[in-house]
Protein backbone atom coordinates (compact mmCIF):
# COMPACT_ATOMS: atom_id res chain seq x y z
CA UNK A 1 0.00 0.00 0.00
CA UNK A 2 1.38 3.44 -1.16
CA UNK A 3 1.04 6.74 0.26
CA UNK A 4 0.60 9.94 -1.94
CA UNK A 5 0.56 13.82 -0.86
CA UNK A 6 -0.62 16.41 -2.58
CA UNK A 7 1.09 19.89 -1.44
CA UNK A 8 1.21 23.85 -2.14
CA UNK A 9 3.18 26.21 -0.44
CA UNK A 10 1.74 29.54 -0.87
CA UNK A 11 5.18 31.62 0.30
CA UNK A 12 6.93 29.96 -2.46
CA UNK A 13 8.20 32.81 -4.51
CA UNK A 14 8.18 30.44 -8.10
CA UNK A 15 4.42 29.14 -7.37
CA UNK A 16 3.47 33.01 -6.50
CA UNK A 17 4.56 34.48 -9.74
CA UNK A 18 3.24 31.78 -11.69
CA UNK A 19 -0.22 32.04 -10.08
CA UNK A 20 -0.43 35.72 -11.08
CA UNK A 21 1.06 35.05 -14.41
CA UNK A 22 -1.35 32.55 -15.30
CA UNK A 23 -4.18 33.37 -13.59
CA UNK A 24 -4.02 37.30 -13.78
CA UNK A 25 -5.53 37.69 -10.35
CA UNK A 26 -3.47 37.82 -6.77
CA UNK A 27 -2.90 34.44 -4.78
CA UNK A 28 -5.90 33.69 -2.49
CA UNK A 29 -3.75 33.17 0.19
CA UNK A 30 -5.92 31.74 2.73
CA UNK A 31 -6.60 28.58 0.74
CA UNK A 32 -2.99 28.39 -0.20
CA UNK A 33 -1.19 28.78 3.45
CA UNK A 34 1.27 26.61 4.53
CA UNK A 35 1.16 25.91 8.16
CA UNK A 36 4.08 24.03 8.65
CA UNK A 37 2.37 20.52 9.35
CA UNK A 38 3.45 18.70 6.56
CA UNK A 39 6.34 16.28 8.42
CA UNK A 40 3.85 15.27 11.43
CA UNK A 41 1.84 13.90 8.63
CA UNK A 42 4.99 11.94 7.38
CA UNK A 43 5.94 11.41 11.03
CA UNK A 44 2.33 9.99 11.83
CA UNK A 45 2.50 8.07 8.49
CA UNK A 46 5.44 6.29 9.64
CA UNK A 47 4.61 5.71 13.21
CA UNK A 48 0.91 4.40 12.79
CA UNK A 49 0.77 3.35 9.44
CA UNK A 50 4.28 1.31 9.55
CA UNK A 51 2.41 -0.95 6.65
CA UNK A 52 3.03 1.65 4.27
CA UNK A 53 5.31 1.09 1.29
CA UNK A 54 6.31 4.35 -0.84
CA UNK A 55 5.32 7.83 -0.01
CA UNK A 56 4.88 9.85 -3.34
CA UNK A 57 4.71 13.95 -2.47
CA UNK A 58 2.99 15.73 -5.75
CA UNK A 59 4.15 18.97 -6.33
CA UNK A 60 3.85 21.53 -9.51
CA UNK A 61 7.84 22.82 -9.02
CA UNK A 62 11.28 21.63 -7.09
CA UNK A 63 11.06 24.44 -5.30
CA UNK A 64 7.80 23.54 -3.80
CA UNK A 65 9.84 20.62 -1.85
CA UNK A 66 10.29 21.38 1.65
CA UNK A 67 14.41 22.00 2.61
CA UNK A 68 14.10 19.28 5.29
CA UNK A 69 12.64 16.41 2.62
CA UNK A 70 14.35 13.19 2.26
CA UNK A 71 14.28 13.03 -1.65
CA UNK A 72 16.11 9.39 -0.91
CA UNK A 73 12.80 8.17 1.08
CA UNK A 74 9.97 10.89 0.05
CA UNK A 75 9.34 10.61 -3.68
CA UNK A 76 9.10 13.40 -5.27
CA UNK A 77 6.60 13.62 -8.33
CA UNK A 78 6.21 16.81 -10.26
CA UNK A 79 2.81 17.54 -12.02
CA UNK A 80 4.79 17.64 -15.42
CA UNK A 81 5.06 13.37 -14.33
CA UNK A 82 1.40 12.57 -14.30
CA UNK A 83 -0.52 15.62 -16.50
CA UNK A 84 -0.25 16.19 -19.72
CA UNK A 85 1.62 19.64 -20.52
CA UNK A 86 -1.03 21.18 -22.23
CA UNK A 87 -2.99 21.46 -19.19
CA UNK A 88 0.55 22.70 -17.09
CA UNK A 89 0.65 24.81 -14.92
CA UNK A 90 -2.58 24.37 -12.89
CA UNK A 91 -3.46 25.71 -9.48
CA UNK A 92 -6.47 23.68 -9.72
CA UNK A 93 -6.73 20.21 -7.31
CA UNK A 94 -9.06 18.57 -9.10
CA UNK A 95 -6.78 17.72 -12.30
CA UNK A 96 -3.90 16.75 -9.63
CA UNK A 97 -6.41 14.77 -7.86
CA UNK A 98 -7.47 12.66 -11.24
CA UNK A 99 -4.46 12.32 -12.35
CA UNK A 100 -2.81 10.32 -9.22
CA UNK A 101 -2.98 7.11 -10.59
CA UNK A 102 -0.21 8.02 -13.21
CA UNK A 103 2.30 8.10 -10.96
CA UNK A 104 5.00 5.52 -12.55
CA UNK A 105 5.15 2.87 -9.64
CA UNK A 106 2.04 3.12 -8.07
CA UNK A 107 0.88 0.26 -6.11
CA UNK A 108 -2.58 -1.07 -7.18
CA UNK A 109 -3.61 0.04 -3.75
CA UNK A 110 -2.88 3.51 -2.76
CA UNK A 111 -4.12 6.36 -0.47
CA UNK A 112 -4.89 9.94 -1.17
CA UNK A 113 -3.87 12.32 1.69
CA UNK A 114 -4.56 16.26 1.65
CA UNK A 115 -1.81 17.91 3.58
CA UNK A 116 -4.46 19.03 6.19
CA UNK A 117 -4.99 15.41 7.23
CA UNK A 118 -3.09 13.01 9.72
CA UNK A 119 -2.95 9.93 11.51
CA UNK A 120 -2.94 10.17 14.99
CA UNK A 121 -3.74 6.76 16.12
CA UNK A 122 -2.36 3.53 15.57
CA UNK A 123 -4.30 2.20 11.94
CA UNK A 124 -4.24 -1.19 10.36
CA UNK A 125 -4.46 -2.21 6.35
CA UNK A 126 -7.96 -3.15 7.22
CA UNK A 127 -9.10 0.43 8.50
CA UNK A 128 -8.93 1.42 4.41
CA UNK A 129 -9.24 -1.96 2.34
CA UNK A 130 -11.01 -5.59 3.16
CA UNK A 131 -10.32 -8.54 0.92
CA UNK A 132 -9.29 -5.66 -1.71
CA UNK A 133 -11.96 -3.51 -1.43
CA UNK A 134 -11.70 0.23 -0.50
CA UNK A 135 -13.26 1.06 3.02
CA UNK A 136 -15.11 4.60 3.15
CA UNK A 137 -18.33 6.16 4.66
CA UNK A 138 -20.43 7.90 2.51
CA UNK A 139 -23.58 10.25 2.16
CA UNK A 140 -26.34 11.26 0.36
CA UNK A 141 -27.56 14.56 -0.95
CA UNK A 142 -30.00 16.41 -2.65
CA UNK A 143 -29.19 19.66 -2.37
CA UNK A 144 -25.78 21.10 -3.65
CA UNK A 145 -25.67 24.41 -1.71
CA UNK A 146 -21.45 24.99 -2.69
CA UNK A 147 -18.95 24.95 -5.58
CA UNK A 148 -17.57 21.69 -3.56
CA UNK A 149 -21.16 20.04 -3.31
CA UNK A 150 -21.42 20.71 -7.39
CA UNK A 151 -18.74 19.46 -7.93
CA UNK A 152 -19.26 16.23 -6.17
CA UNK A 153 -22.35 15.85 -7.68
CA UNK A 154 -20.43 16.51 -10.90
CA UNK A 155 -18.50 13.24 -10.49
CA UNK A 156 -21.51 10.96 -9.21
CA UNK A 157 -23.77 12.01 -12.17
CA UNK A 158 -20.69 11.04 -14.37
CA UNK A 159 -20.13 7.70 -12.63
CA UNK A 160 -22.91 6.63 -13.59
CA UNK A 161 -23.04 7.66 -16.73
CA UNK A 162 -20.31 6.01 -17.63
CA UNK A 163 -21.83 2.62 -15.82
CA UNK A 164 -24.89 2.91 -17.75
CA UNK A 165 -27.17 4.02 -14.40
CA UNK A 166 -30.43 5.83 -14.66
CA UNK A 167 -29.72 9.45 -13.75
CA UNK A 168 -30.82 10.86 -9.87
CA UNK A 169 -31.91 13.60 -8.11
CA UNK A 170 -29.89 12.44 -5.06
CA UNK A 171 -25.73 12.38 -5.27
CA UNK A 172 -23.51 10.54 -3.26
CA UNK A 173 -20.44 11.18 -1.67
CA UNK A 174 -17.39 10.16 0.23
CA UNK A 175 -16.49 11.31 3.28
CA UNK A 176 -13.58 13.93 3.75
CA UNK A 177 -10.56 12.15 4.59
CA UNK A 178 -7.86 10.01 3.00
CA UNK A 179 -9.22 8.20 0.09
CA UNK A 180 -8.66 4.61 -0.32
CA UNK A 181 -8.16 3.91 -3.97
CA UNK A 182 -7.60 1.15 -6.56
CA UNK A 183 -5.15 2.41 -9.80
CA UNK A 184 -6.49 -0.52 -11.94
CA UNK A 185 -10.07 0.94 -11.30
CA UNK A 186 -8.87 4.34 -11.91
CA UNK A 187 -7.10 3.63 -14.78
CA UNK A 188 -10.11 1.80 -16.33
CA UNK A 189 -12.38 5.04 -15.49
CA UNK A 190 -9.74 7.39 -16.84
CA UNK A 191 -9.65 5.68 -20.10
CA UNK A 192 -13.60 5.72 -20.22
CA UNK A 193 -14.32 9.38 -19.68
CA UNK A 194 -10.90 10.82 -20.52
CA UNK A 195 -12.64 13.59 -22.43
CA UNK A 196 -14.65 14.88 -19.89
CA UNK A 197 -11.36 14.59 -17.48
CA UNK A 198 -9.64 16.96 -20.17
CA UNK A 199 -12.44 19.27 -19.36
CA UNK A 200 -11.81 20.04 -15.88
CA UNK A 201 -7.97 20.03 -16.23
CA UNK A 202 -8.37 22.87 -18.84
CA UNK A 203 -9.62 24.56 -15.82
CA UNK A 204 -6.51 26.57 -13.69
CA UNK A 205 -8.29 27.04 -10.98
CA UNK A 206 -11.75 25.40 -10.00
CA UNK A 207 -15.05 25.93 -11.32
CA UNK A 208 -18.68 24.60 -10.49
CA UNK A 209 -17.98 22.72 -13.57
CA UNK A 210 -15.27 20.95 -12.28
CA UNK A 211 -14.80 17.29 -11.44
CA UNK A 212 -12.89 15.75 -8.67
CA UNK A 213 -11.19 12.64 -7.44
CA UNK A 214 -14.22 11.51 -6.22
CA UNK A 215 -15.13 10.23 -9.48
CA UNK A 216 -13.14 7.13 -8.75
CA UNK A 217 -14.77 6.49 -5.73
CA UNK A 218 -17.98 7.00 -7.17
CA UNK A 219 -17.28 4.74 -9.93
CA UNK A 220 -16.16 2.04 -7.63
CA UNK A 221 -19.30 2.51 -5.00
CA UNK A 222 -21.71 2.09 -8.09
CA UNK A 223 -19.74 -1.08 -9.20
CA UNK A 224 -20.41 -2.57 -5.64
CA UNK A 225 -16.90 -2.87 -4.83
CA UNK A 226 -16.71 -0.03 -1.63
CA UNK A 227 -17.60 -1.17 1.56
CA UNK A 228 -19.52 1.26 3.72
CA UNK A 229 -17.87 1.69 6.57
CA UNK A 230 -16.42 5.18 7.70
CA UNK A 231 -12.64 5.53 8.14
CA UNK A 232 -12.41 6.63 12.10
CA UNK A 233 -11.68 10.74 12.01
CA UNK A 234 -12.59 13.71 13.31
CA UNK A 235 -12.60 16.98 12.31
CA UNK A 236 -11.01 20.46 13.71
CA UNK A 237 -11.78 23.90 12.54
CA UNK A 238 -9.02 25.80 13.78
CA UNK A 239 -11.72 29.01 13.22
CA UNK A 240 -13.60 27.34 16.27
CA UNK A 241 -11.55 24.80 18.16
CA UNK A 242 -8.93 26.06 20.32
CA UNK A 243 -4.77 24.65 19.94
CA UNK A 244 -5.08 23.42 23.60
CA UNK A 245 -8.15 21.54 22.12
CA UNK A 246 -6.23 20.40 19.79
CA UNK A 247 -2.86 19.43 21.85
CA UNK A 248 -5.76 17.39 24.06
CA UNK A 249 -7.12 15.23 21.37
CA UNK A 250 -3.73 14.72 19.73
CA UNK A 251 -2.29 13.25 23.23
CA UNK A 252 -5.08 11.43 23.87
CA UNK A 253 -6.70 10.49 20.61
CA UNK A 254 -10.45 9.16 20.16
CA UNK A 255 -10.27 8.58 16.01
CA UNK A 256 -7.32 7.40 13.91
CA UNK A 257 -7.22 10.45 11.74
CA UNK A 258 -7.52 14.17 12.15
CA UNK A 259 -8.90 16.71 9.67
CA UNK A 260 -7.48 20.00 10.96
CA UNK A 261 -9.69 23.08 8.59
CA UNK A 262 -8.32 26.42 8.35
CA UNK A 263 -10.98 28.12 5.59
CA UNK A 264 -12.14 31.54 6.66
CA UNK A 265 -9.27 32.08 8.91
CA UNK A 266 -8.07 35.82 8.78
CA UNK A 267 -4.13 36.75 8.51
CA UNK A 268 -3.87 37.44 12.10
CA UNK A 269 -6.06 34.40 13.39
CA UNK A 270 -3.23 31.96 11.62
CA UNK A 271 -0.29 33.92 12.79
CA UNK A 272 -1.21 33.91 16.25
CA UNK A 273 -2.19 29.96 15.81
CA UNK A 274 0.30 28.53 13.39
CA UNK A 275 2.62 28.02 16.11
CA UNK A 276 0.47 26.90 18.69
CA UNK A 277 -0.58 24.10 15.92
CA UNK A 278 3.00 23.47 15.50
CA UNK A 279 3.72 23.17 19.01
CA UNK A 280 0.36 20.27 19.87
CA UNK A 281 2.13 18.08 17.09
CA UNK A 282 5.51 18.73 18.36
CA UNK A 283 4.53 17.67 22.39
CA UNK A 284 3.09 13.88 20.45
CA UNK A 285 5.59 13.58 16.97
CA UNK A 286 8.55 14.61 18.43
CA UNK A 287 11.03 12.42 16.43
CA UNK A 288 12.18 12.79 12.91
CA UNK A 289 10.65 10.46 10.11
CA UNK A 290 12.76 8.87 7.44
CA UNK A 291 11.20 10.87 5.24
CA UNK A 292 13.41 13.87 6.96
CA UNK A 293 17.10 15.26 6.93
Amino acid sequence: MDVVITYVDGNDPVWKTDYEKYTNVPVMQKRFRDWGTLKYLLRGIEVNMPFVRNVYLVVSHPSQVPEWADKENLRIVLHSDIIPQEFLPTFNCNPIEMHLHRIPGLDEQFMYFNDDMFPVGKCSPEDFYSEGRPVIGYYRHLFATNMYKKICRNSDRLARKALGLKSSVFFTRPQHICSPMLKSECDELYAMVEPEIRKTSACRTRTEENLNQYLFLDYMNYKGMIIHKKISNKHFSVSVASPQELKDFLQNPTKNLVCINDVHLSEKRYEALRGAIIDAFESVLPNKSKYEL
